[in-house]
């Protein structure tokens, strides 16, 4: 195919996106970035009893959240619009006529209690419905008032899909279906087909679920004396038992909950991709100019994979370590706790600095930083509730207190003196730094955990950390 290429992602708008749903939107960019082509997002609506108010503009934010933008669409307008199916009823209904004119199509004349009995009866003879085997001898001229259908042509079809080899089909999955429902609104099988069409898209990329229809379609681009697309079909994103795919029902969450949480975007773009891809090596985090260059349909992997949320709370982690101060200060804007914000850019940076190792997202950005901005309440249960430190009575750990906290007092606070010192205590009480230093980092925070104790005290300075020592021996006493 020496087309430019062009590809596409075409949402119902029934709710937020998940990470299925987002994971097609991903490759169909990738594919077109790596080609040096063209992104088209279009909104396909014609689903009106499942509509929900708002999606339209819920998918655009999420996709700009993650950086998947798109060249023309809804948002955005360009040389095919409207990007909206509700929009573009004459087009469907001209193609329609096409088909009738063709002998393709006929008007269905049947009520729903006919075409009930007509599954029955095919129960009963233990065969397969096929709409097909009850086509109209004399079709009543299609007015817009009943179903139009399209007339199959059953055989059997073979194709190539550039995820999952060749496929293959018999007759029993072609069969009549709907392209125009009674409402006037087209149905997905048959508005697809012609946006992809008018819009020129040279690939079509969409999820497992749909590929049992494919010999419809194929069926549809003969009839049309079309050329078909590239197809290509992803294995479904599995729940975390791995055994059914991942649903809303199943609590995948909207995409936008990892934003408002504290995810990275290129973090959840390099979890997604590697969900059912990779480059063939052993590297597992990407950023997102890697994955355009090094991404190819070819080498997706044909079976599910299962969403694992612990996996991406460590990719995640691993980008947040990846990035510079600057970058990772501006980011962490709408996380920091409350206390913070009395304090200098400077100090919140250095604390930033601190716990960047140890920061997976930016939610956690309060837990493991009130101790810098604020005294928190001494919390004599940190202590009593130390496998180490409950060994030892109050009195004996008030008199360690009490002798760490008198060379504390004679350091500058820098951390190489700090360092010194507290490595100079552990001679002089005999004690291990599993005591020791957890007996002064729980003084010193109110924490159950923190970053390297040296590093901590000098960010908190002497009057901080003194003072706080002090409440701690007064508890003790």
């Amino acid at each position: 195919m020496n087309k430019p290429v062009r590809t596409r992602f075409a949402p119902s708008p029934t709710g937020y996106l998940h990470v299925g749903g987002v994971r097609t939107a991903l490759f169909a960019w990738l594919v077109a970035r790596q080609a040096g082509g063209q992104f088209i997002l279009r909104l396909e609506d014609t689903d009106k009893v499942r509509e929900v108010e708002g999606s339209g503009d819920h998918i655009m934010k999420s996709l700009e959240w993650l950086g998947l933008g798109w060249d023309e669409g809804i948002g955005k307008g360009g040389p095919h619009a409207p990007y909206i199916q509700s929009e573009r009823l004459d087009s469907y209904r001209e193609w329609a006529q096409k088909l009738i004119d063709k002998g393709r199509a006929y008007a269905d004349p049947y009520s729903k209690e006919e075409l009930e009995e007509f599954r029955k009866q095919a129960e009963a003879a233990k065969k397969p419905f096929l709409f097909r085997n009850h086509r109209p001898e004399n079709p009543p001229v299609w007015d817009g008032t009943q179903p139009l259908r399209f007339k199959s042509n059953p055989k059997v079809y073979e194709w190539d899909d550039a995820v999952m080899g060749t496929l293959s089909a018999g007759e029993e999955a072609v069969d009549d279906f709907i392209l125009i429902k009674s409402d006037g609104y087209p149905t997905y099988n048959f508005a697809h087909i012609i946006d992809d069409l008018n819009m020129q898209c040279t690939h079509v990329i969409r999820s497992a679920e749909f590929i049992s229809s494919i010999p419809r379609f194929l069926d549809l681009y003969d009839a049309l004396e079309i050329e078909r697309p590239i197809l290509a079909t992803l294995p479904v994103v599995l729940g975390p038992d791995g055994r059914k795919k991942l649903s809303k029902r199943d609590g995948a969450k909207d995409i936008l909950d990892y934003a408002r949480e504290g995810y990275l975007p290129e973090a959840l773009v390099n979890f997604m991709a590697s969900l059912v891809w990779n480059d063939g090596t052993d590297q597992e985090i990407y950023s997102v100019q890697e994955l355009v260059d090094k991404f190819s349909l070819g080498r997706v992997h044909r079976s599910g994979a299962h969403f694992d949320e612990k996996r991406l709370l460590w990719m995640n982690g691993a980008h947040m370590r990846g990035l510079d101060t600057e970058d990772i200060y501006t980011r962490s804007q709408a996380f920091w706790p409350e206390s913070a914000a009395k304090h200098p850019d400077d100090y919140k940076k250095a604390v930033l600095g601190l716990v960047q190792e140890r920061l997976k997202f930016f939610g956690e950005l309060p837990e493991l930083t009130e101790f810098f901005f604020q005294d928190l309440p001494v919390d004599m249960s940190l202590i009593d509730g130390n496998k180490q430190l409950s060994k030892f009575s109050h009195a004996e750990l008030r008199d360690m207190l009490g002798q760490a906290k008198a060379s504390l007092e004679q350091s500058d606070f820098s951390v190489h003196d700090l360092t010194e010192r507290l490595n100079a205590l552990l001679e002089a009480t005999g004690q291990k730094p599993g005591v020791l230093f957890s007996l002064i980092r729980i003084a010193s925070t109110q924490a159950p955990s923190s970053p390297g104790l040296a590093d901590t005290l000098a960010i908190l300075g002497r009057e901080v950390a003194l003072r706080r020592i002090d409440a701690s021996l007064a508890s003790l006493a």
